[in-house]
Order: structure tokens, then sequence, then C-alpha cells
């Protein structure tokens, strides 16, 4: 069996799709979706900040994407917040530092919710993560898993709230990360009380590397669908 490397796509169902939002805007995206049979599980992926580069492209889950589907009967929705672009298109409206992407967040679980996609949750990487925080309280979502978590936007108010609505949450924290390493993440994610803090020895906020990435996805496919971790390195 071959290797699976940073370049490997797996096979899946891909459909271009839309979301539109509350506010009047067209967001462009791509659900994945396993190749002969149903998800069990499903991410809805919020990517790093746009104004730094980030979009539904961002590695991480873009193989996430490319993976998952196959490899642990995931659904992946990866879509451009407002004013995002990426080689799919362009979403309408301009970046709203956080505001009005709540608008995006709505959409995006609005979408899962009328495709009928099971067991919800919040793939939130960098400025995701604060997107999922801050906006990602919805009775449809069951949990968050959150990647190099800044907590820039988020305030100890949306830590609590999340605490009180009572979801699993895990934020996986790079040893040398450019904005929150573990100890100080620790002590932030203290007002949520369920959060599971995961420190990964050696990553950097942007997990370049095969094995980092590796990494991301069996901790992620452990919390979602852990009957299909951990991830096999050969398909």
């Amino acid at each position: 069996m071959p290797e699976i490397r940073s370049d490997t796509v797996l096979p899946a169902r891909r459909e271009e799709v839309e979301l539109h939002t509350a506010d009047g805007l067209t967001l462009v995206g791509e659900l994945a979706l396993p190749a002969d049979r149903d998800p069990v599980a499903t991410l809805v992926t919020l990517h790093p900040l746009p104004t730094s580069g980030g979009f539904m492209d961002s590695h991480v889950l873009r193989k996430a994407s490319n993976r998952l589907p196959a490899l642990a009967d995931l659904a992946v929705l990866r879509f451009n917040t407002r004013g995002t672009a990426s080689p799919r298109g362009r979403s309408q409206g301009s970046f709203d530092a956080g505001r009005g992407e709540r608008f995006d967040v709505a959409a995006a679980l609005e979408f899962a919710e009328f495709r009928d996609l099971p067991h919800v949750w919040l793939l939130g990487w960098s400025f995701g993560t604060d997107l999922a925080l801050v906006h990602g309280r919805d009775p449809l979502v069951e949990g968050l898993v959150l990647l190099s978590p800044p907590l820039r936007w988020s305030t100890p108010q949306d830590l609590a709230a999340w605490a009180q609505f009572g979801r699993p949450v895990t934020a996986l924290v790079p040893e040398f990360d450019d904005f929150l390493r573990p100890a100080e993440a620790r002590q932030r994610f203290a007002p949520l009380t369920q959060a599971e803090v995961v420190p990964v020895e050696g990553a950097k906020h942007l997990w370049v590397g095969e094995n980092s990435v590796r990494r991301v996805l069996d901790e992620v496919v452990a919390r979602v669908n852990p009957a299909r971790s951990p991830l096999p390195t050969e398909y």
C-alpha cells in the first residue's frame, strides 16, 4: 500500500457549495463526503486569519478534506469567510475582525443542518478558534477542536459561556506557538472548565510538516470518531 504523503488526495465525493448568510452574502466552499457511504460525523472548518493568508485551503484543513472522508468516514465542510479568496473563489463581503463573521459561522451550521450532516463538530485554526468560541455555541454543535488558539478575540466570558454550554472542547497548543504556549494556555482556558489543553511537543503555530499534520488529524479523529483512531499512514 502507498504511504500517505503531504500531497495525497484520497477518494471522496467532493462538491462545490455556496453558503448564504443572514446579512445577504454568498460564501464559497466545498463539501467532501465519504466516497461510497454516509458520513458518521462532520467537521465544519474555520480557517486562519485571512488578513495573514488564511483561507479554506490552509494546509491542515485542506489535508483534513483530502484524507478524513476516506480514513475516518467524516464529512468535511470548508469555506471562505467573508471577503476571503482561494482557488475556489472569493466570498462576498469584507473581513470584519470576527464581528460579521458570526453570520458566516451560522450559515455554515445552517448548511450542515439542511444537508442532514450528522454529529457536527467545529474545527477551528487560529482566527477560526476565536470564531468557534465566540459564535459557535449552537445546539447543533457537539464539540470543538481548536488548533493553535490565540484567544485574541474570545474573552473569559466567552469561555465561561462554553463551560455552561457543556460541550467538549479540545485545544491543541504547539510547544513553540507564536501567540499562546501550553503553560499560559492552561491558565487562560481555566474559565472553560471542561477544556482539554493538549500540548504538542515540537510543533509551531502553522503545523508545518507531515508529522505535525498527522498529529493534528489523529487528535481530531480521536474526538470525533474514535473508532477510526489512530489513523493509518498507508492507504
